[in-house]
């Protein structure tokens, strides 16, 4: 990699000190986490980056990191209590108009807008995400389910304005929970390594399991060690094949249309 990213990142960029306060909330998280035992781990873009660059992805302005479905249910109590005054923790069941079933730890002195949450009444800080993973048996089934759960979840949230949407999703919602969750159940019975998001999450369904993550190991993230899956290498590949090939620029996709750090 000799390609000079400081064009994206560099000291002093606007993305640079964003994903300086990004590092600020995750060493918070963090401590909270080392504190009550809960296990986590960098993951997507976030772990690509630690394993490729030693730290963000340069042209990176999320980061990410994921935990088991009862850490995350004990944690979602925790963080409202422990984090500093400055971060805010927002996810599905404290804010009804959060259409997402992963979380977001977000920093107040600080903007952070994409199109798709521009006119949601949340907060619109830089922010950390947190995505629990839960058993599952079949991701092709998973698909298939999550296809009109997820949408009819999304659209009661106010992710589509489109009427005829929305009715069709308070039509569909009660058969996609029930359906759901005799599958969830059915996971948690005869599932003993494959995990996935929650039903009604992001729409990635790459393999994920547990032999591949546990038990965790620890690499440099801008300076500072952070948990990772014990067999990041493989964990990485099913996500993105050819982990270490730098994309083509054309292909360095951010997610933030405007990005404002107030101090």
């Amino acid at each position: 990699m000799n390609e000079d990213f400081s064009k994206y990142n560099g000291e002093g960029t606007v993305l640079r000190r964003a994903q300086m306060r990004m590092l600020e909330i995750l060493i918070e998280v963090d401590k909270i986490c080392q504190k009550h035992n809960i296990r986590y781990w960098l993951d997507y873009g976030t772990l690509l980056g630690a394993v490729r660059h030693g730290g963000f992805i340069p042209w990176d302005d999320d980061l990410d990191i994921s935990m088991l479905r009862k850490d995350y249910d004990k944690l979602r109590t925790i963080l409202p209590e422990e984090l500093p005054k400055q971060f805010v923790f927002e996810d599905w069941k404290n804010n009804r108009d959060f259409n997402m079933k992963h979380a977001k730890v977000r920093d107040k002195n600080s903007y952070y807008e994409v199109p798709y949450w521009q006119n949601k009444n949340c907060l619109h800080g830089i922010f950390i995400d947190i995505f629990p993973k839960e058993k599952v048996i079949s991701n092709r089934w998973r698909k298939k389910i999550d296809f009109f759960y997820g949408r009819a979840f999304r659209r009661i949230r106010g992710f589509n304005e489109s009427r005829k949407e929305l009715y069709l999703s308070y039509l569909m919602w009660i058969p996609c929970i029930c359906l759901a969750s005799i599958c969830q159940f059915f996971s948690n019975i005869f599932s003993k390594d494959s995990l996935a998001h929650p039903y009604g999450g992001i729409t990635l369904y790459h393999k994920c399991k547990n032999s591949t993550i546990f038990p965790l190991k620890e690499i440099l993230f801008e300076g500072r060690f952070f948990p990772v899956p014990c067999d990041a290498h493989l964990y990485l590949t099913w996500q993105y094949g050819d982990y270490m090939q730098i994309p083509p620029e054309e292909k360095r996709a951010t997610h933030a249309t405007k990005i404002e750090i107030y101090n």
